[in-house]
């Protein structure tokens, strides 16, 4: 494949694919499998004979490794019972693979909207097992996470990406708790104009997100950029200390930002910017 081809414009099979090593991709799990959602088809919708959640195996330069990815064209990526059980056993799969002394390392590609609402509670147990699946597997291995665009990644998958060893994005991205839509409905459209891209990408996306120190890469939108940035955070190995074990640095410059005021990219920057002790 050409340098220059866009990452962002692959689906999710594509991607993991492309992730693994040529020749060593295979599914679990695949379409032909016909696990579907058993919440979709009474609404109306037609479910997706993998429930948009790609799970391959292969290698990594050589070494054991899983790929999940989330199809964003399929209900946004959202996630429902199935979708995040595939997720979550993989991690767990995963987990005991290096327990046992096969040192599997792990993708994730993550296109997703959050919780898929039809599915309301069973997504969001869902989730719960995805995050306990991440924190249980980096103690062993790098748990590298991909945002690329075009859906982004919010709700409680956010948090799952948070979770991740390394975090990489590229400009496209979007990473927040909650989507431009959710925040418009709930604050209203002088607060959060959800049809402001400029607005939209200076206040959550990938470029802004970096400079805050809250994602680890920014690369361009290209499959070898995105592959090399993967390759490169797998190399670091497990972090002497996650993102997420300094919870208190975060929870004290939080407490003490002004919310009277309308935040922008600079607040934002300030805010998570400075070096963490």
């Amino acid at each position: 494949m050409r340098d220059d081809h866009s990452f962002i414009e692959l689906k999710a099979r594509e991607r993991a694919r492309l992730l693994l090593d040529d020749g060593s991709y295979r599914e679990l799990l695949d379409p032909f499998d016909g696990i579907v959602s058993p919440w979709l088809g009474a609404q109306g919708i037609v479910p997706q004979s993998d429930d948009g959640m790609v799970v391959a195996k292969g290698t990594i330069n050589g070494g054991p490794a899983v790929v999940i990815a989330i199809e964003g064209s399929f209900q946004g990526g959202s996630m429902g019972e199935v979708s995040g059980a595939k997720m979550a056993a993989a991690l767990e799969l995963a987990a005991e693979d290096n327990r046992n002394g096969i040192p599997t390392q792990a993708v994730l590609c993550l296109e997703t909207g959050g919780v898929r609402l039809q599915e309301a509670n069973l997504g969001l147990a869902a989730i719960a097992d995805i995050h306990a699946a991440i924190v249980d597997l980096r103690r062993y291995t790098p748990v590298v996470g991909v945002i690329a665009g075009t859906v982004g990644c919010f709700g409680g998958m956010s948090i799952a990406a948070a979770l991740c060893s390394y975090l990489i994005v590229t400009r496209e991205a979007r990473l927040g708790l909650n989507g431009p839509q959710v925040i418009e409905q709930e604050a209203g459209i002088d607060e959060y104009d959800s049809r402001d891209r400029p607005f939209i990408w200076s206040m959550t996306g990938g470029e802004v997100r970096y400079q805050s120190g809250l994602v680890d890469a920014l690369v361009g939108d290209g499959v070898n950029a995105v592959k090399q940035a993967v390759n490169d955070a797998i190399a670091k190995g497990v972090p002497a200390k996650h993102r997420t074990d300094n919870y208190a640095w975060y929870l004290e410059r939080l407490s003490n930002f002004d919310t009277s005021k309308q935040a922008d990219a600079e607040q934002i920057k300030q805010l998570f910017g400075e070096k963490q002790s």
